[in-house]
Parts: C-alpha cells; sequence; structure tokens
C-alpha cells in the first residue's frame, strides 16, 4: 500500500510540474507546433539520463525509485499527449510538422537520456 501512495503522490507532483512547463513553453512560443508537449518530453528525458546516471552508482530503496521514475517522471513526461498532437497534425494534413515532431520526440529524447546519464557520469567523476 505504502508503493501505490507514493506512486500518487509522485505522479501528482509530475502531472503539476508537466502543467506548469508545458503552458509556459505554450505562452513564449505561440505557434501550432506542440513546443509544451516536446520541451516536457525532452527535459523529463534528460532528467532521467541524469538520475539514472546517480542512481546506478547509489543504491536507492525501491520505493524511493518508484517514486522518482514511475511517479513523479511517469506523471511528467506526456506520450499519450505527443501521440494525440501527432494524430492530430497527420490528419490535418500538417505533415511537416506532424513529422518533425515524431522525430524531434524520439531521437532528441533517446539522445538526451543518453546526455543526462553521460552528464551524471562527469559529475560523479568530479566529486570523487
Amino acid at each position: 500500500m505504502v508503493k501505490i501512495i507514493l506512486l500518487a503522490t509522485g505522479g501528482a507532483i509530475g502531472t503539476v510540474f508537466r502543467y506548469a512547463l508545458s503552458g509556459l513553453t505554450y505562452r513564449v512560443f505561440d505557434s501550432v507546433f506542440p513546443w509544451g508537449t516536446l520541451f516536457v518530453n525532452l527535459s523529463g528525458s534528460l532528467v532521467i539520463g541524469l538520475l539514472w546516471g546517480f542512481f546506478e552508482i547509489e543504491s536507492l530503496p525501491s520505493n524511493l525509485r518508484s517514486f522518482v521514475f514511475i511517479g513523479i517522471l511517469g506523471g511528467f513526461t506526456t506520450f499519450s499527449t505527443f501521440t494525440l498532437e501527432s494524430f492530430s497534425m497527420f490528419r490535418d494534413g500538417e505533415l511537416k510538422l506532424a513529422i518533425s515532431n515524431v522525430l524531434a520526440n524520439n531521437i532528441l529524447g533517446i539522445a538526451l537520456v543518453f546526455a543526462g546519464f553521460l552528464i551524471s557520469k562527469q559529475i560523479l567523476n568530479m566529486i570523487r
């Protein structure tokens, strides 16, 4: 039961962060392209890479890992929103935007997980 409460709490925290960051991004970039979702997904990718690199060295209790990775970051990133926005752009004939969205979320997302992981290793090497 404790794990369920941690997941729900983490998910709520991540969702509020997503709402705030996505909203801010949409206000800055007034465009049809879904910049808010892209920024949330890419920043979530960077953060998960960083944390994975740190947590690979430091053993954390499984409840804390679940709280952070499944709860907070699961609530923060927005795969379902990304897919709906991509579908809508394809349906509306915005093929270039749709393909750009799919490529940016996937390629840049994976690249940022790697970057976050490598950055965490550099930081750990500096503090040791």
